[in-house]
């Protein structure tokens, strides 16, 4: 298949397309792209070009990856997977992304859909009010330094042991909540600063809080959607998607600089500078990777104090009590990570950018309650269409390590849905199809128009029919709260 690109792209299957090492000097391994044809052809230049720079990176495995969402993004494609050797291999902040730790988390309840659309206006009004969304915006936990050094530490178990969440929820969390590696001292003052007050907070861009339905007909793996608490029968859930806020953001723009330089001191070269790196095993590849632990576990804080919030605005307006109301935990997931897996090769060093860790039934990573049913996988597409339920498969661990999609991806720069729609105008556009928004910025929600986004459907179907995730349920909103 010949793209505009001018790259050979080769087809492996419907749903996977390899350019070769031959399409570029340095390439490393091939490179491997997941998606239809339709799908390939609506990517963007920027994708082909930064997958094969990526599978140009030292000590890289197999294959440079890029999910069917993918996009053009900073140094990786958002929708980037890619797995280095841990002695031989390098970490690039590129390969995780300025939000660290960015993810997804999804909450049940016994609620239906009959509930919840007389309350909607009041519950959303809550919800707005209880969550902080929007550039800089604060949260009600007030953190020192001590309690920040804490958080870096334990993660969304110092927010459970202050109160902010159910023992439980832990277990049904990527690492618990808590990544073990972390060395606070790794963090800059400039980080610690733009973090301390932005615990329980939404941010801005794509993140979003969403009170979703789930219905019958839109359940496609009725006993694994049993077994994870979906139950359908126009059943309420809440999506929460943010990361690590300005914290994480300055993480990785203090490490760039310093991989910047440490480049030159390992005789590394890259093909974009939007991929500077070190070596993993170097005291640079070190201090990074705590840090960006750091970042990783005051995400997974930020996700469990917005939990407790949530459950505070429903018990607010439908009482008596978030467990009363079946409001549990499904799972929360990352999509922004470096993390050391074990893999035929051994361990490896596995960047997902834009990508969720998709393990299959079996896996001794996962609680036992997974194990029957395979990771669960929280995909979001956008605002005006629905996001899905999926599991992770055995064949995800064999052919990607382990990684699937992360939302539907973007086909339009922000810039240019703000030149087609008006943010008041879209607001009422989703009211008239009965979903509720509120928005801090009228902007930032134009930015964010559907249209903006692939077809979350077609995105699904792609990884799906590639054997490395399998849907259990489709998710439509009702209500979102945007920054």
């Amino acid at each position: 298949m010949q793209l505009n690109t001018g790259m050979k792209v080769n087809r492996i299957t419907d749903e996977v397309w390899e350019i070769p090492t031959s399409e570029k000097s340095d390439m490393l391994v091939p490179a491997r792209i997941y998606g239809t044809p339709g799908i390939l052809q609506s990517m963007d230049q920027g994708v082909f070009d930064q997958v094969t720079n990526v599978a140009c990176l030292p000590g890289i495995q197999r294959y440079a990856l890029c999910m069917p969402d993918g996009h053009w993004g900073y140094g990786f494609p958002i929708g980037g997977v890619a797995a280095f050797d841990v002695r031989e291999g390098v970490i690039s902040p590129g390969g995780v992304g300025y939000d660290v730790n960015c993810g997804m988390r999804l909450i049940r309840t016994d609620l239906t859909l009959a509930d919840v659309a007389p309350r909607l206006p009041r519950l959303m009004d809550e919800l707005f009010r209880r969550v902080p969304a929007g550039v800089g915006a604060g949260g009600s936990v007030k953190l020192s330094r001590s309690d920040l050094n804490a958080v870096m530490v334990q993660g969304a178990r110092w927010c459970v042991e202050q109160g902010y969440g159910w023992h439980r929820d832990l277990e049904r969390s990527e690492e618990g909540g808590c990544i073990r590696v972390t060395d606070p001292s790794t963090v800059s003052d400039q980080a610690i600063g733009r973090g301390i007050s932005q615990l329980g907070t939404l941010g801005s861009g794509n993140h979003y809080l969403e009170v979703q339905v789930v219905s019958n007909d839109r359940i496609f793996d009725p006993a694994t959607a049993a077994a994870l608490g979906i139950s359908g029968q126009d059943q309420i859930v809440v999506m929460v998607h943010c990361g690590s806020r300005g914290f994480g953001h300055q993480v990785a723009t203090d490490y760039l600089k310093v991989f910047a330089k440490a480049m030159r001191r390992y005789g590394i070269s890259v093909k974009d500078q939007q991929l500077a790196c070190a070596p993993f095993r170097s005291q640079e590849g070190q201090d990074y990777f705590a840090a960006m632990n750091c970042a990783a576990n005051m995400a997974f804080a930020n996700r469990q104090v917005i939990t407790h919030h949530v459950r505070e605005a429903f018990t607010a307006v439908f009482g008596p009590s978030a467990e009363e109301l079946g409001m549990e935990l499904v799972y929360d997931v990352a999509h922004n990570i470096a993390k050391i897996e074990r893999y035929p090769e051994g361990e490896l060093l596995v960047h997902r950018k834009g990508a969720t860790r998709a393990f299959g039934p079996g896996s001794m990573e996962l609680t036992p309650e997974f194990r029957e049913t395979g990771q669960p996988v929280i995909c979001g597409g956008s605002m005006e269409t629905g996001s899905y339920l999926l599991v992770g498969t055995d064949r995800a661990v064999e052919e990607t390590f382990g990684s699937t999609m992360h939302g539907s991806g973007r086909t339009m720069s922000r810039a240019q849905a703000k030149k087609q729609v008006r943010g008041e105008q879209l607001q009422q556009q989703m009211k008239q199809h009965g979903i509720l928004v509120k928005a801090v910025s009228m902007s930032g929600l134009a930015e964010e128009a559907g249209f903006a986004y692939k077809n979350i459907s077609d995105v699904v179907e792609t990884v799906e029919g590639a054997g490395i995730t399998k849907r259990v349920a489709e998710l439509r909103p009702i209500g979102n709260i945007k920054g």
